[in-house]
């Protein structure tokens, strides 16, 4: 079997829902892969991957920040790119120097993002604000949380009777929907520029 020409590594540190879409996504895809999963934390995405025959490597943040650890577990699969799933952890320089990155955000960045702006954080402060409207961003990763070149975005309404939890629902359609399609876009993009 052909080797893909991209071989993405899953970044997560939650339930995976995600990871599963991404997975799901590419099963059967000659040109795209995912190979491993990442995790920063003991976490319920950990036994989705396994599900999914997706190995994994749960590191603390010692191995996270350690350059030969991360580095060298990323090019014995022969990682060519980087997916956030929801990863909760910033990502070492040295990891941004040496591979494309592409990170999924739960608002329309540049509102509600930034250190500790995840998840239900996002949607609480979202419905907080009064604001109209919420939706996902899809980004390339930098040396900060949420400030890297914006590559899509989705909105949705916010509804006055909405909680934390069916914004979130709604959200979650968004991310499903449209964030394989933005990776697999990005990474032919990506290859084609090199």
């Amino acid at each position: 079997m052909e080797t893909p020409s991209a071989r993405l590594a899953l970044f997560a540190s939650g339930n995976g829902s995600n990871v599963q879409r991404i997975c799901d996504y590419f099963r059967g895809n000659s040109r795209i892969q995912p190979v491993v999963l990442v995790c920063d934390r003991p976490a319920p995405v950990l036994e989705r991957a396994a599900r999914l025959g997706l190995p994994a490597l749960c590191i603390d943040r010692e191995r996270l920040g350690d350059p030969s650890f991360l580095l060298h577990a990323l090019r014995t699969r022969k990682v060519s790119h980087i997916v956030l799933a929801g990863f909760l952890s910033l990502v070492p320089p040295f990891v941004l120097a040496e591979y494309p990155v592409l990170n999924l955000h739960p608002s329309l960045l540049p509102a509600f993002g930034g250190k500790g702006m995840y998840g239900n954080r996002v949607h609480r402060a979202v419905l907080a604000s009064g604001c109209a409207k919420s939706g996902i961003t899809i980004h390339e990763a930098n040396e900060r949380y949420d400030e890297g070149k914006v590559i899509f975005q989705a909105e949705c309404e916010v509804l006055p009777q909405d909680s934390e939890q069916t914004l979130a629902e709604r959200i979650h359609r968004l991310e499903h929907r449209y964030f394989p399609e933005v990776i697999e876009d990005w990474v032919m993009r990506f290859r084609d520029a090199v």
